[in-house]
């Protein structure tokens, strides 16, 4: 006989029974928790237990049945649950206590499970075993919060609603909810799912309030920033037991949605901010005009620096406005001085983006003027959404967004879906081929610049790990949002696809081997991105499955002794490299990224640093033409922490974010440089790390590091270094020679602590940036004793504001 339920003081259900299953039945706490609400399905149980227990068994998983049947279910449960290859428990809620119905019952399986992880399935078959083990191994995967199965998307069916008119009120309903809650449901396609998963830390209970059937469409309106994927999969046909549906659960639902609405709504304040920005934003549109045809046609000045200096003034008394009269009374953010330089930095961002498409006006016929008006007036959400939400927030306590880009797993191709178009032919030759550390071999299409000290072109193509080829990625039309899909119907690919069809910044990857990567055009006319934004991710964990690890840090060697540096971005490492090169001699490995291996041993990996203008003048460079300085002014802003920054806030919106990167990098490129043009030194191509130094801003101090703080430090630096889209979405999805992305971090982790295991560690402050002075002394043993040089000294002193504000 199976307890009914009741509730413990922490709100626990109690009367939970082991069912047995799972071998000897005393197996490890589960790391899934499969909970299926039942009602009557006893004719359907036996089926269940008999295809879901296999597919369960590798994923280290337990089923709990939440029963509210009056039939002889949950005694059929307990008859069969003996040979499954999982537990099965069990919990029965009697009739006077199976509030909420279906969700009240999955709420109490919520609070009863196990598992870090649970997933949510219905009884009858519709939701087959094999999308449901396929949708958890999806949702446990690093990154991801709740995991949706869909009809919808990808090569998703709902075959198994019978009639037109069950599909009609399925797709009906969805509608509803989508048009109820636009934002919050934009990255989801089958928000009314009863086929889902989700990080039980990631979902609290104490906020749902279940009615009905559409527990998920609760989860997801109550949690809106949650990171969701989608897995597409078949609706089966029922195969025992009956629907459940009425209209009267189709009422109850019109009523839960509409209650769900008002609880989540509150933006008209926002609305009225809006309102008030828009007016500002008029007016500022007038000043803009006004300064342009002061430029352009009393002047004479080309169009495009006149219209970047009328952004200048515009921005000015916008400014001004929005600080006086917009936002008042408490819901300024920061320091006038800060919102200032927000401001400024974010119309001088977006400048970047309006200048090709104003170029564009003006070439097509449209009048200088007018043109210029619309490219303001277009951007003008954008300006709103990031000026309320980044610069001031409103004055109120801003809810999370949901992230912006759909994530899609397909997992097999419909007997009739159609064939991709084909695409153009294009050559298949790679005049690019690289041979990194010995390890790793790449070939590509793009001339990849920070590679170019590894160049071999005696590889031949067919040898290269890596293939990077120009290709047709996407489909032709636009899309209202980012999406990445996996596709694993043949060769596991992944492809990355953004708001502009195929003049977005596209790519696909096929997991090989050979890893192939095929990149749009824009894209490939963007080196720098194509590097950094994917060739790197990927090859970070080629180096991982064999045995070396491509780590966040700087390594010179002095007198013969390796030394790596490790810091924030903008700390000043890159100074203090080139300081200590042309003061002390000794050899060049690397500034950005070392390839190191579990014995100690780091590689030389020299990609061209990046160059701010503070740095060059901090160590005296003096190679550099005037023409490349002039330049340097304007690319060391762009390419600063401040714009990363910016950058990095833009991408929580829905915008076609490695599109603009792309297009800024063209517009702009980055101060790359090599390392024997700002100093004179040798490179080295390896060494054995001795000591690493850790260097901070702030109070003098020293003190060493045990192994263990280490380790997690430098992980979570290197993790810094990949931190900007789409690699949070591109990484978990990765399969690299048998080793999914936790396996692959989990390898990572050991080759550290190898590393480590033999390096001394220090954490190294100055206040006065004066790194370069110290390490020689504590190399040397001599007792530490901080600089007593002023900062004014050691650093041009609007840096050391700069590097204050920041």
């Amino acid at each position: 006989m199976i307890d009914s339920v009741s509730a413990a003081p922490d709100g626990v259900p109690t009367g939970v029974r082991e069912l047995g299953g799972g071998g000897d039945g005393k197996a490890a706490t589960p790391r899934l928790t499969v909970l299926i609400p039942t009602r009557n399905e006893q004719e359907s149980v036996p089926l269940l237990l008999d295809r879901l227990g296999p597919a369960l068994a590798p994923l280290g998983a337990e089923i709990l049945f939440v029963d509210d049947s009056d039939d002889a279910t949950v005694h059929e449960i307990a008859a069969l649950a003996p040979d499954c290859p999982v537990p099965v428990r069990a919990l029965h809620r009697p009739s006077g206590l199976r509030s909420g119905g279906l969700s009240g019952a999955v709420v109490a399986g919520i609070r009863a499970a196990r598992g870090a992880w649970v997933l949510v399935m219905d009884a009858d078959l519709q939701h087959p075993p094999q999308a449901a083990a396929l949708l958890a191994r999806t949702a446990m995967r690093e990154g991801v919060d709740i995991a949706v199965g869909t009809r919808y998307a990808g090569n998703g069916q709902s075959e198994g609603l019978a009639g037109a008119g069950r599909q009609a009120t399925s797709s009906s309903a969805t509608r509803l909810v989508k048009a109820a809650f636009p934002r919050r449901l934009a990255t989801v396609s089958d928000p009314l799912s009863g086929l889902f998963a989700f990080r039980r830390d990631a979902i609290d209970t104490e906020r749902l309030r279940p009615v009905g059937f559409k527990i998920l469409l609760e989860i997801l309106v109550r949690h809106p920033a949650a990171r969701v994927a989608e897995v597409a999969y078949t609706f089966a046909p029922r195969e025992a037991g009956r629907s459940k549906a009425s209209v009267r659960e189709g009422l109850a639902f019109v009523r839960h949605v509409g209650r769900l609405r008002r609880s989540v709504a509150g933006g008209q304040r926002q609305v009225a901010r809006m309102v008030a920005f828009g007016l500002v934003g008029l007016s500022g549109v007038a000043v803009n005009t006004a300064a342009l045809w002061l430029f352009f046609d009393v002047l004479g000045v080309h169009h495009l620096l006149g219209a970047a200096l009328a952004t200048q003034f515009s921005t000015a008394w916008n400014f001004l406005l929005t600080d006086a009269a917009v936002y008042r009374n408490g819901q300024r953010k920061g320091s006038w001085g800060g919102r200032a330089g927000r401001y400024f930095a974010m119309n001088n961002l977006l400048l970047l983006a309006r200048l090709p498409l104003l170029q564009w006006l003006v070439v097509a016929g449209v009048g200088v003027l007018t043109a210029n008006a619309l490219t303001l007036v277009l951007l003008f959400a954008v300006r709103f959404l990031i000026s309320d939400r980044m610069i001031y927030r409103g004055g109120e306590k801003q809810v999370r967004r949901r992230d912006p880009v759909k994530m899609l797993v397909d997992a097999e191709v419909a007997a009739d879906a159609p064939t991709a178009p084909v695409s153009r032919k294009r050559s298949v030759y790679l005049p690019y081929r690289y041979d990194v550390a010995g390890t790793v071999t790449i070939g590509s299409q793009i001339r990849l610049p920070e590679l170019e000290f590894f160049r071999a072109q005696w590889i031949p193509d067919a040898d290269v790990d890596i293939a990077v080829r120009i290709g047709d990625v996407g489909r032709r039309r636009p899309r209202g949002r980012a999406a990445l899909t996996e596709d694993h119907s043949d060769t596991a690919a992944l492809r990355y696809e953004e708001h502009l069809g195929r003049f977005g910044a596209n790519f696909r990857v096929r997991l090989g081997p050979p890893i192939t990567v095929e990149v749009g055009p824009l894209l490939a006319r963007s080196p720098h991105v194509v590097y950094t934004n994917i060739v790197e991710a990927l090859l970070r964990f080629v180096l991982i499955s064999r045995g070396r690890m491509l780590l966040h840090s700087a390594c010179v060697e002095l007198d013969g002794r390796g030394v790596m540096l490790s810091a924030l971005t903008d700390t000043g490492k890159t100074a203090t490299v080139l300081r200590l090169l042309r003061e002390h001699g000794g050899r060049f490995l690397s500034d950005d990224m070392t390839v190191v291996d579990a014995t100690g041993r780091a590689v030389c990996f020299p990609k061209p640093l990046t160059i701010s203008a503070h740095t060059l003048r901090a160590v005296q460079a003096e190679d550099l033409t005037k023409k490349e300085w002039r330049r340097l002014n304007l690319q060391s802003r762009l390419h600063s922490k401040g714009g990363r920054s910016i950058a990095l806030m833009l991408s929580r919106f829905n915008l076609p974010i490695m599109g603009i990167n792309a297009l800024t990098q063209i517009l702009v490129p980055p101060p790359k440089y090599s390392v024997d043009r700002l100093v004179p030194c040798r490179l080295g191509s390896s060494t054995d790390v001795r000591d690493l130094f850790v260097i901070e801003r702030g109070t003098p101090a020293l003190y060493d590091l045990d192994d263990d703080v280490a380790l997690e430090r430098m992980l979570a630096n290197t993790e810094d270094a990949y931190g900007f889209p789409p690699y949070r979405y591109l990484a978990p999805a990765l399969h690299i020679d048998g080793l999914d992305h936790a396996e692959l971090r989990a390898r990572e982790r050991q080759i550290l602590a190898g590393f480590l295991s033999g390096v001394r560690t220090r954490v190294l402050a100055s206040d006065c940036f004066g790194w370069a002075d110290e390490i020689p002394r504590l190399l040397a043993g001599e007792e530490h004793r901080p600089t007593v040089r002023t900062a004014a000294e050691a650093w041009p002193r609007w840096e050391l504001q700069a590097g204050s504000a920041a």
